[in-house]
This record gives structure tokens, C-alpha cells and sequence, in this order.
């Protein structure tokens, strides 16, 4: 998979600890090595990492990798963003966007407090 900085890399084996079991939102970018709008995600991505880091944890799960967790979230089309928080997912967006709509559906999902 494609890396992007500050992003970690979740599988179905750390997928409760690392995002269910969170202390702070975690968006969760369900993507594949095969899909070019995932990979345009990632410098936007690193960006948000970068900068929300302190309030917000941006991790990827891939989905050809990890069907368990895929499946569990009916997640059909990548990229798909799932924001959770306290282990509930309380946003779901489709499609890549650029980091400002992003930031405004994390503000709107109350991902950023």
C-alpha cells in the first residue's frame, strides 16, 4: 500500500485497539493499492495527520487485506471514510474530496472538538 506520512496502517487483527478502543475520533480511510482516487487521498491524508493529530487519529485499513473489517462496515466503494468515536461509527463519506470539505464533514461528524 501506498504510505502516507503519519498515517498508520490498521489490519482486522488491530482494528478494536487501534480504532474502536481510541481516546480520540479516528477517521479510517478504507483503500486499496488498486484504486487511484485512495492514492490522491494520501498527501491530503498526511496533511490532516499533520495538523489535527492532537484532536483526531487518521489511520488505513486495506481492504483487499483485511475483508473482516470490510465486510463488518459494508464498505463497497473505496476510498470510504468512516469517522468513529467511543467505538461507534457516527460518519461515513464516499469518494475522495479535497482537505477542505473533508475538515468541514469531520467539523459537522462533532470529529473535531
Amino acid at each position: 500500500m501506498i504510505k502516507a506520512a503519519g498515517v498508520a496502517e490498521v489490519t482486522d487483527a488491530d482494528f478494536t485497539e487501534q480504532v474502536l478502543e481510541a481516546e480520540l475520533p479516528v477517521l479510517v480511510e478504507f483503500t486499496a493499492d488498486w484504486c487511484p482516487p485512495c492514492r490522491q487521498m494520501g498527501p491530503v491524508l498526511s496533511a490532516l495527520a499533520a495538523e489535527e493529530g492532537h484532536r483526531l487519529k487518521v489511520v488505513r485499513l486495506n481492504v483487499d487485506t483485511n475483508p473482516e473489517t470490510t465486510n463488518a462496515y459494508r464498505v463497497l466503494s473505496m476510498p470510504t471514510f468512516l469517522v468513529f468515536r467511543d467505538g461507534e461509527p457516527v460518519r461515513s463519506m464516499v469518494g475522495a474530496r479535497p482537505k477542505r470539505r473533508l475538515l468541514e464533514e469531520l467539523a459537522d461528524a462533532d470529529a473535531l472538538r
